[in-house]
């Protein structure tokens, strides 16, 4: 009888005890769970140390988990979708495995084949979280896609295109390669659809809400039902802000490397109200009422997975360069799904703009516990009467949405008269009056 070899044992222990755990990180006090979005690396494939492993979704980021140690992932233990808790074992990487080889089919093509899969691969990871999501989403091969961000990279608007490029080719093309699309995920549902084409779609598309969603939706409710939101309006002529930025936009940006928009200029207007009515600065504390004599101006901007607000801290303290040079990193962070929990902590007053979207006028929601936020809107020419004439004048309009219980109506009014004041004459904002 043929003797069987007896097992390892030690190089089975050893193995053991070198595996290194993927485990859920402490992301801050008060985020206790989050949600496996999606595993950038697949079991049995190599890893590098710091490379991205997989993405969390908590209630208020989307945070990148990246391999505690090169070697080969062994184990994923939780599927997209599933909730974790922190410090929850998600995976395990065995550091002195090899990667498992695919075999590789022997076909004309399999080398051109495989040349492909490499390169997309390698341009896949190379690509910003919530663009790769995208593609992937939607079945896309990144090598198609023209990338017009810096040094090629391909951006969100990029996939955008070739999401919509891909929608309004003819449905013949799809029936040409059976094979294909079978294969291939299935392409997001167009906002209109021919009528001819229901047929082939299901009637009801249902998707779970994310962690992002629920808590974004749970704090408007919260916000309606807890302050006692109220909404003031008024009209801005902002033909001096417009004068100005064309006068000086070169030489700002020749001087500080930035452009310099709306923003800069509404940030610091509102910092100038919130001096002279400092009840909207201020926040309610059980049965006290708290005065704040600093200036953390959130800027609502609207990400991959919903509107988040990043803070500008002590923006008082920034110059109209250094303003604009904050949001601008903040929004990209945003963007590209890499924004922090520190990044949207705190914050005394809040900014929405509503505007770039083609907004004519909103009402805004409260980011409690905050007593207020200001609405910027579009700008459009209208006839305005100025010194007894019709004029044509770049208009917008502004609304204040604040708490009754901390604000009063007239502290409302008069601080978006200060607002508009600094606004249509900018040397208020330089002499602080």
């Amino acid at each position: 009888m043929e003797a069987v070899p007896e097992r390892d044992v030690y190089t089975d222990l050893r193995r053991i005890k070198m595996s290194i755990e993927i485990k859920v990180p402490e992301m801050g006090e008060s985020i206790t769970e989050a949600t496996i979005a999606n595993w950038v690396k697949k079991e049995g494939e190599r890893v590098e140390q710091d490379e991205v492993l997989v993405e969390l979704e908590t209630d208020k980021v989307t945070m990148e988990v990246p391999a505690p140690s090169a070697g080969v992932l062994q184990k994923i233990n939780k599927k997209p979708g599933e909730t974790v808790k922190i410090k929850e074992v998600i995976g395990i990487i065995d550091p002195s495995a090899s990667a498992k080889s695919t075999p590789t089919p022997s076909t004309p093509s399999t080398t051109n084949t495989a040349q492909t899969n490499t390169t997309n691969a390698a341009q896949n990871d190379t690509l910003p979280p919530a663009v790769r999501k995208l593609i992937d989403d939607n079945g896309l091969n990144p090598a198609s896609i023209s990338g017009s961000g810096k040094n090629g990279q391909i951006t969100k608007e990029d996939v955008l295109n070739a999401i919509a490029n891909k929608q309004s080719t003819p449905a013949v093309a799809v029936s040409a390669a059976p094979a294909v699309a079978k294969s291939a995920p299935s392409p997001e549902i167009p906002k209109a659809v021919p009528a001819a084409s229901r047929s082939n779609l299901p009637r009801e598309n249902v998707v779970p809400m994310t962690k992002l969603r629920q808590t974004i939706a749970n704090r408007l409710v919260a916000a309606q039902h807890n302050a006692a939101l109220l909404t003031t309006f008024n009209e801005v002529d902002m033909s001096a802000v417009m004068d100005l930025r064309t006068k000086y936009k070169d030489k700002f940006k020749d001087a500080h490397n930035i452009n310099l928009g709306f923003m800069s200029f509404f940030t610091k207007a509102v910092i100038g109200a919130l001096k002279f009515v400092p009840a909207i600065n201020a926040e309610i504390r059980g049965t006290d009422l708290v005065y704040k004599n600093y200036f953390d101006i959130g800027v609502a901007v609207g990400g991959p997975k919903g509107l988040v607000v990043p803070i500008v801290r002590d923006a008082d303290l920034l110059s109209f360069a250094q303003v604009e040079s904050e949001i601008a990193r903040l929004a990209n962070k945003v963007k590209d799904g890499k924004i922090d929990l520190s990044d949207m902590e705190g914050g005394t007053f809040t900014i929405s703009n509503g505007g770039i979207y083609g907004s004519m006028m909103s009402t805004p929601i409260l980011n409690p516990p905050q007593s207020g936020i200001l609405g910027l809107h579009n700008i459009v020419k209208r006839a305005v009467v100025v010194n007894d004439q019709i004029v044509i004048r770049p208009m917008m309009y502004v609304a204040l949405s604040y708490d009754h219980r901390v604000v009063d109506g007239k502290e409302a009014v008069t601080f978006l008269v200060k607002v508009k004041e600094a606004i249509e004459d900018p040397t208020r904002l330089l002499l602080e009056v």
